[in-house]
């Protein structure tokens, strides 16, 4: 059995931090967390400066997917939005983050434009089409390990119920794990978990300021979710701190004042791991 479907199957919850790019995703490594999930919505606040509404596209995340593989050995979840297209385009975007070093990837409901998903005025496509994109998503891996996710926000669009039947129709297409987003409700998440934790692993998003309640991971986990994600979170962190240091930079004209809040030359460099390049460079001399 791989990794990730050792990691999704055991008593406790996943947690998989948000990363947006190779040294985000090895930092979280480091920390020593199991899994990373690569956000769209933070490679379109990092890499364009601009909202989640369907900006970033494939090749984007393509290249932002291998970065980080060569950089970490952890399973990554990758958020593919729609697929980045019909069905067609779905199968490409599988094989392409596969063979990039994806372990599970993410497609959702959302018709184009697609925009995050606690944000308001999404639509979403029929169920039919959907399971289409599904099933062709399936066809396209070339190993069963290679999970794909299937996410629905038809909550904020059809209802809850409705959610609930997509839900039902994407698991019989023979995905590996559910992701109903942006549930209002600790009586929603857990009437979602009691219908399906138990055939399959279910995902729970926490965004801060979104739509659903926020819980820790060992909560989530005794409500029946399997993988948690805080997709945003890593962003939002960097953001709040960037502000910050540019402030203080900006009034106090150094940046001593926030030495005590950086890391310096010698500790970003042991991060990132260069005395262990330049060895390896030395070996080709």
């Amino acid at each position: 059995m791989s990794q990730i479907k050792k990691l999704i199957h055991q008593e406790t919850a996943l947690l998989a931090p948000g990363v947006y790019d190779a040294l985000s995703a090895l930092i979280a490594e480091q920390t020593g967390f199991k899994a990373v999930y690569l956000s769209g919505a933070s490679i379109a606040y990092t890499a364009l400066g601009r909202s989640d509404v369907g900006l970033t596209t494939s090749t984007e995340v393509s290249q932002v997917l291998g970065n980080i593989r060569q950089r970490i050995s952890l399973p990554i979840i990758v958020d593919a939005d729609t697929g980045f297209g019909n069905a067609l385009n779905t199968q490409r975007t599988v094989k392409d983050f596969e063979r990039l070093g994806a372990n599970m990837i993410q497609l959702e409901d959302q018709d184009f434009p697609k925009r995050c998903g606690h944000l308001s005025g999404k639509r979403v496509i029929p169920v039919k089409e959907m399971v289409g994109k599904l099933k062709a998503a399936l066809d396209a891996r070339r190993s069963a390990d290679t999970l794909i996710l299937a996410r629905t926000d038809s909550v904020a669009v059809e209802g809850f119920e409705a959610a609930i039947d997509r839900a039902h129709a994407y698991r019989e297409c023979g995905v590996d794990a559910l992701f109903i987003e942006a549930l209002k409700t600790p009586e929603q998440m857990r009437k979602a978990c009691s219908i399906f934790s138990k055939s399959i692993p279910m995902l729970a998003n926490m965004v801060e300021g979104g739509q659903t309640p926020i819980h820790n991971a060992k909560e989530l986990g005794e409500m029946g979710f399997r993988i948690v994600i805080f997709p945003g979170g890593t962003v939002r962190s960097v953001a709040y701190n960037l502000k910050s240091y540019y402030a203080s930079l900006n009034q106090h004209q150094s940046t001593q004042m926030r030495r005590e809040q950086m890391l310096d030359f010698d500790q970003l460099n042991a991060t990132i791991g260069t005395d262990e390049l330049m060895e390896l460079g030395k070996k080709y001399e």
